[in-house]
C-alpha cells in the first residue's frame, strides 16, 4: 500500500455531490431454507426478519453519505408507500430530496430478495422479485426535474448518472445536463444501463461500464486487459468522453483517457460473498473523488478497494472512510513496507487515528535481536492495535557510550531486522539522543519501554503524559540483554566468531 492513497483519503474533504438516476428500494427477506416443500419441488424458506435498503440511484446516494459527501438526489419515485419509505430513508441519511419527483403514473422500482440459510451458515439469495416499469419518464417530469436542478448547478462539485434503465435517464434530461455541467466545468460520471444506448452519455467526463457493458456498447470481447484498453479507447472516441473506467471485477479497473495510454490497476483478491451494490459503492468513489480533484489512476485504485470492502458484504452495506482506510493501513503490512521516514509514519498513524484505532511506541538500539526483544515486542503489540519500534541511529547509539564496537550491526539492518517480525508494524529511525521529537510528532496512545525502568524513569514519560497518553513498562526476560550477550562473546574469544557489520556483509 503506497501512502499517496491514505494522503487521498484525508484530503477529499465534504464535496458537494449530484445524483441523479433511477432511484430503487431493496427488500429483504431472510430466513433458513430448511427443507424441500411436499406440494412442490421447492425449498422452504422460513422467514425471521425482513428489512428495507436503498438501491440504485437511491444506494449511490446512501453510499456517498458513507464517505462523508454532501448529496442531492433527483429522481423519480411513485406516489405510494414504497416511495415514502425511499424518502424516509435517504431523509434518514442526510440526503436532500429536495430534487425528488413523484410520478403517480408509474410505481416505485422495488426488488425483493430472499435470502435462504442452509443450516443456519451464511445466506445465499434464492429468489428476487421485481416490482417496476421501464417506459420513459414524460417531458413534462424531465422538465420538473431540470427546473430543480439546473439553477443550482453551480453548488454542485461532480455530478454522477445511476442509469439502471428504469426510463429516468432519458436524452430529454441527460442531454441538456450533460452540456450545462461541461460549459461550468463539473465532472459527470455515468454507471451506464446494461445495453443503454451510450449516446445518452455523450460529452460526459466518463462512464464505469462493466465486463459486459463494455463489450456490448463496443462489440469487443472484454476477456483480457489488451482487450479492455482497446475497448476503454473506442467509448472515448465513439462518444466523446474524456475517460473510461472499464470495471473488472476482480482484475480491477482498466482506465482509458483520451490522447493517453490505458493503464491496468489490479485489485487484491477478496472473499466475495456478495456483489450487488458493489457498482454503486465504486460510482461514489469516483464521484467524491472527482469532486475532490483527485487524480484519476489513483482515484481508480481507491474504487478497487471501496467496492472490495462491498463484495465482502452481504448484501447492500454502506461503507465508510474509517473502513477504507483501515483497509489501506492493513494492506501496507508487509516487511519491505514498514521502515517509514518520521513523514511517512505520521500520516499513518494520523489515518489509524481516524480509524479509531490505538497506536503502541516503544524505542531503544535493538543492536543484536535476542529473545527477550522477540517476548517484550510481541507484549508490547498487545497494548493495542498498531505497534512502532522506534531505532536509534548508529550516530545516536555511539553518542550513548554503548562501547567502542557498538552498535554491531548499522542502521538498516536493525530496521529490516525488526520489520521482519509479525508484531512490529511499522520501524524508524531517529537520530536524537532521546525520542522525545518523535512522541510529540506521532503522539502514540502507548509508550512501552522493556528493561528494569521504572515507570517514573521511562524517557519521554512527561511529553506522553502531557497530551493525555499511557505509559508502560514491560520488564525484562531473565539472563538476557544486549549488553550481557556481546560481555559473554568477548570472553568466549570474540576473534573466532567476528560479527561484521551489516554494511560488510552485504558487500561481501
Amino acid at each position: 500500500m503506497s501512502f499517496e492513497l491514505i494522503d487521498e483519503m484525508e484530503r477529499l474533504g465534504t464535496p458537494h455531490v449530484l445524483v441523479i438516476g433511477d432511484l430503487i428500494l431493496d427488500r429483504y427477506v431472510w430466513g433458513d431454507a430448511e427443507r424441500i416443500s411436499q406440494e412442490a419441488p421447492v425449498i422452504l424458506l422460513r422467514e425471521d426478519r425482513q428489512e428495507t435498503r436503498l438501491g440504485g440511484a437511491a444506494n449511490v446516494a446512501n453510499m456517498l453519505r458513507g464517505l462523508d459527501a454532501n448529496v442531492t438526489l433527483a429522481g423519480v419515485v411513485g406516489s405510494d408507500l414504497d416511495g415514502r419509505q425511499v424518502a424516509d430513508e435517504l431523509a434518514k441519511c442526510g440526503v436532500d430530496c429536495s430534487a425528488l419527483v413523484v410520478d403517480a403514473d408509474r410505481p416505485t422500482t422495488c426488488k425483493v430478495r430472499f435470502m435462504g440459510r442452509a443450516q443456519h451458515r451464511h445466506p445465499h439469495q434464492m429468489l428476487r422479485v421485481d416490482r417496476e416499469v421501464r417506459h420513459a419518464i414524460s417531458t413534462q417530469i424531465a422538465q420538473q426535474l431540470l427546473a430543480s436542478i439546473l439553477p443550482r448547478l453551480d453548488q454542485y462539485q461532480a455530478i454522477l448518472v445511476s442509469d439502471y434503465a428504469k426510463g429516468v435517464c432519458t436524452a430529454q434530461l441527460l442531454r441538456p445536463l450533460i452540456d450545462a455541467a461541461r460549459a461550468k466545468g463539473i465532472p459527470v460520471v455515468v454507471d451506464p444501463a446494461a445495453g443503454g444506448d451510450y449516446n445518452l452519455y455523450r460529452g460526459a467526463t466518463g462512464v464505469t461500464p462493466n465486463r459486459a457493458e463494455t463489450q456490448k456498447a463496443t462489440g469487443i470481447d472484454v476477456r483480457t486487459i489488451a482487450a479492455a484498453f482497446q475497448a476503454g479507447q473506442k467509448l472515448i472516441d465513439d462518444f466523446e468522453l474524456e475517460m473510461a473506467f472499464v470495471t473488472l471485477d476482480r482484475d480491477g479497473i482498466v482506465l482509458a483517457k483520451h490522447g493517453e495510454e490505458a493503464v491496468h490497476l489490479p485489485t487484491r483478491v477478496r472473499e466475495v460473498y456478495d456483489v450487488t451494490g458493489a457498482g454503486d459503492m465504486v460510482l461514489a468513489m469516483f464521484g467524491i473523488g472527482m469532486a475532490a480533484g483527485i487524480e484519476p489512476s489513483r482515484l481508480c485504485r481507491l474504487a478497487n478497494v471501496a467496492g472490495g470492502l462491498e463484495v465482502e458484504q452481504v448484501g447492500v452495506v454502506r461503507i465508510s472512510r474509517k473502513e477504507i482506510l483501515t483497509d489501506l493501513l492493513h494492506g501496507s503490512r508487509r516487511a519491505a513496507g514498514k521502515v517509514c521516514s518520521l513523514a511517512e509514519l505520521s500520516r499513518h498513524v494520523s489515518a489509524r487515528h481516524k480509524a479509531g484505532q490505538s497506536v503502541v511506541l516503544t524505542n531503544g538500539c535493538f543492536d543484536l535481536l535476542h529473545v527477550g526483544h522477540l517476548s517484550y515486542l510481541q507484549e508490547a503489540a498487545r497494548e493495542g492495535d498498531c505497534l512502532i519500534v522506534a531505532i536509534n541511529s548508529d550516530d545516536s547509539v555511539r553518542r550513548l557510550n554503548k562501547g567502542p564496537d557498538r552498535p554491531i550491526f548499522d542502521e538498516q539492518y536493525r530496521a529490516q531486522m525488526l520489520a521482519g517480525l509479525e508484531s512490529v508494524d511499522y520501524v524508524v529511525i531517529f537520530d536524537e539522543d532521546t525520542p522525545h521529537a518523535i512522541l510529540q510528532e506521532l503522539q502514540p496512545d502507548v509508550l512501552v519501554k522493556g528493561g528494569t525502568y521504572r515507570d517514573d524513569e521511562i524517557v519521554g514519560r512527561e511529553v506522553v503524559l502531557g497530551y493525555g497518553g499511557r505509559v508502560k513498562p514491560m520488564g525484562i526476560t531473565p539472563g538476557v540483554s544486549t549488553t550481557e550477550i556481546v560481555r559473554r562473546l568477548r570472553e568466549s574469544d570474540t576473534q573466532s566468531i567476528p560479527l561484521p557489520a551489516a554494511r560488510e556483509r552485504r558487500a561481501a
